[in-house]
């Protein structure tokens, strides 16, 4: 039995992952510890964490895994860059800098870092870590894998078999032809941030046409056989890595979006319209189309070479969770799971896993939970509160109260358990509100989490009651929130502040195991006569990471015009309670 840390990093949304004896004991991202978003750096206070919370040191630990392997990635960049020269001149001592200075280092910095033997630090393979995250922690013995991101050493797309304790790579495609870039080109031509701003276009996409189609046909060729390319005039990663596409992308579709122009969309709550951005909207639509196009002549293939009647998705384009519902409709698979941390952060886990795997220890048990941070210290929460001039009260039955609160159509910041895995709130880290009133969709984007107007929320529903409320729930990724579901005419007047324009929601369905705490608040909803389901977005504010700590959640509680605050038992109230 062994003890296994995987470590990403120095990319974005750096992250460390513990496999004790076969159990997933911990898995947190960087960025909740340096309160910077997607942190990139070296991820050490993640990992001393992952270990305290397990009760080892750094001489307990078997293996240190690194989730790619920098050499290679190394190989890749000088071999593309000397073959863009001289376009590439201005890219180079930048492209190159980074490869030779941290990142070729990882594997040294790491054992330095930590206090481990270098002997005992390794590496894995950028998308077989992110099939081993997929995989292994999935409910199924025989399942199609498929990878899907920007780039790692080379691949930017691959197909597995996972049967048991195995994975078989049965075929990939190479750099420069990579959704993952594809979307975040698009995405910085829309005005958005690359590596941050792609789930707001999927949100925009709901608001446009893909009117755009054949254009898109032009930048993204698909073939019979799943495989795609990427037409190369109306890109520039030779060039531009912060934009990623040429002026030709704008001459076919026309000028840029600026960046941190209000939006003005007929249906949104703003009031206005702009052309300008319905068109905008259209190309963000046309965009979706075209990845979901992409998306699923892939995974009919993976279905065509596996024969499985299951699949798994990740890499950060497995967290386009409108593409995800599509996939399960129409690519011939019966289930499919996606990871809940499927971007870089995942990669941590899955590198730890495959070493664990391979020092003999047992496949993890299915994941049942994200919940595998660190809990929030309540005697250090109430110091600083007291210091700061604060008393909480004492909740008898924080879920409860948080339930009160909630019927009462309040807004309660909630913080409690263990904080999650990946991107999204689940319950532990969460802003609660009632699901039922548009108005509180807007009271929460323009004056709490102060974003776009047409960014959707997502509804959080007892799994037992998600059935009546929405189409195709629960399913396999429901739990974590990575697919969206159509939600059932007849639900949608009680479920106005989480049905997006074009009739969907982003559904989580809770259980006791899933989110003990929220399907506390859930339970308590339906012993009130309430219906069992809520309102749920992150607890952070704009450009933050989600909250992590009790401190984190009383800042942010300051800061924000929230009405209550839970940590776990304390509660703080704004105005009358």
């Amino acid at each position: 039995m062994a003890a296994v840390l995987g470590v990403s990093a120095l990319y974005h949304d750096a992250a460390a992952a513990l496999v004790v004896d076969g159990r997933v004991a911990a898995a947190m991202q960087e960025e909740r510890f340096s309160r910077q978003k997607n942190d990139p750096g070296l991820p050490l206070r993640a990992a001393r964490a992952c270990l305290a919370r397990a009760g080892l040191g750094p001489g307990d630990l078997d293996a240190v895994v690194f989730y790619e392997n920098p050499y290679a990635k190394l190989g890749r960049v000088l071999r593309w860059q000397l073959r863009s020269f001289p376009r590439s001149f201005r890219q180079f001592p930048k492209a190159l800098g980074a490869q030779l200075g941290s990142k070729l280092w990882a594997l040294d910095r790491l054992a330095e870092g930590l206090g481990v033997e270098r002997a005992r630090v390794t590496f894995g393979e950028h998308h077989r870590s992110h099939a081993a995250s997929a995989f292994f922690t999935s409910p199924f013995d025989d399942a199609a894998v498929l990878t899907v991101d920007g780039v790692g050493e080379e691949a930017t797309t691959a197909i597995w078999r996972g049967r048991g304790r195995s994975l078989e790579p049965l075929a990939r495609l190479d750099f420069p032809h990579s959704i993952g870039l594809f979307y975040g080109a698009l995405t910085a031509y829309l005005g958005f941030e690359v590596n941050e701003g792609e789930y707001k276009v999927m949100g925009l996409a709901a608001f446009g046409e893909p009117s755009f189609g054949a254009e898109f046909e032009k930048i993204l060729r698909v073939g019979g056989d799943g495989s795609f390319e990427l037409e190369p005039s109306y890109f520039a990663y030779d060039e531009d890595s912060e934009v990623g596409f040429s002026p030709a992308l704008e001459r076919l579709l026309g000028p840029r979006r600026p960046y941190g122009r209000p939006w003005a969309l007929e249906g949104d709550a703003g009031g206005g319209r702009d052309a300008g951005d319905r068109r905008y909207a259209d190309v963000a639509a046309s965009l979706q189309a075209a990845t979901e196009r992409a998306l699923l002549a892939l995974a009919r293939e993976a279905r065509r070479r596996t024969g499985s009647d299951a699949l798994c998705l990740a890499g950060g384009v497995a967290l386009n969770a409108v593409a995800n519902a599509r996939l399960l409709r129409e690519a011939g698979f019966a289930r499919l799971f996606v990871h809940p941390a499927a971007g870089d952060a995942g990669g941590a886990l899955g590198a730890a896993v495959e070493v664990a795997l391979g020092l003999g220890d047992p496949r993890p048990a299915p994941l049942a939970s994200a919940s595998l941070g660190l809990e929030p210290d309540l005697g250090e929460t109430r110091a600083l509160a007291l210091e700061l001039g604060l008393e909480p009260r004492r909740a008898d039955d924080p879920s409860a109260l948080a339930a009160e609160l909630v019927a009462r159509g309040r807004v309660v910041a909630f913080c409690a358990g263990r904080f999650e895995w990946g991107p999204r709130a689940l319950g532990q880290r969460s802003l609660l509100a009632l699901p039922e009133d548009p108005a509180v969709r807007e009271r929460l984007n323009r004056v709490v989490k102060r974003r776009e107007p047409f960014r959707p929320f997502a509804p959080a529903a007892l799994e037992g009651e998600a059935r009546a409320l929405f189409e195709g729930a629960p399913n396999d990724m429901t739990p974590f929130m990575t697919a969206v579901c159509r939600v059932r005419d007849e639900a949608r007047p009680r479920l106005g502040a989480v049905t997006h324009v074009d009739g969907t929601a982003r559904v989580q369905t809770v259980t006791e195991a899933s989110s003990p705490e929220l399907f506390g608040v859930l339970g308590a909803l339906a012993r009130a006569g309430a219906p069992p389901v809520v309102l749920n977005t992150s607890l952070n504010g704009p450009g933050e990471p989600i909250c992590a700590s009790g401190p984190d959640a009383l800042a942010f509680f300051l800061a924000h015009p929230v009405d209550d605050l839970l940590v776990g038992d304390l509660h703080f109230a704004r105005g009358r309670a």
